[in-house]
């Protein structure tokens, strides 16, 4: 006795299925291409901040100077968008501490954007007297 597969019934991924699966993965691929280089900029931003507050002769240092100091490795980091005037200084009862805010925008396709907010709090340490 001898069986046959009923040639309606369909074993395997179709053109729509196809054509769905490599749509999926281009709009991911898309997507990752064009945040890539907005998430690689905030980790430069949160290295140079990190790298102000870890900075000992830094601990006392007025706004202006913490500033100056962010411009020097904003320029070596080539970090574009947010500025160092950007990057507030905040005081309260537990000290101070760097705050940054800002959203990150790109073009993805036509007329859709992907934006990005990035935002933290870096405290600083204690002035030694």
């Amino acid at each position: 006795m001898i069986v046959r597969k009923n040639p309606a019934l369909q074993s395997g991924l179709g053109l729509v299925g196809a054509v769905f699966i490599f749509g999926l993965i281009a709009f991911v691929a898309v997507v990752t291409i064009k945040t890539l280089p907005l998430y690689l900029n905030q980790m430069k931003v949160a290295r140079a901040v990190n790298g102000i507050v870890l900075d000992p002769e830094l601990a006392g240092a007025e706004a202006v100077v913490l500033r100056d100091r962010l411009q020097r490795r904003w320029d070596i980091e080539d970090i574009q968008t947010i500025t160092p005037q950007d990057i507030k200084v905040r005081r309260d009862e537990s000290g101070r501490a760097l705050v940054y805010n800002y959203e990150a925008r790109t073009h993805l396709f036509y007329n859709v954007d992907l934006v990005l907010h990035f935002a933290d709090e870096v405290p600083l340490p204690a002035a030694v007297q």
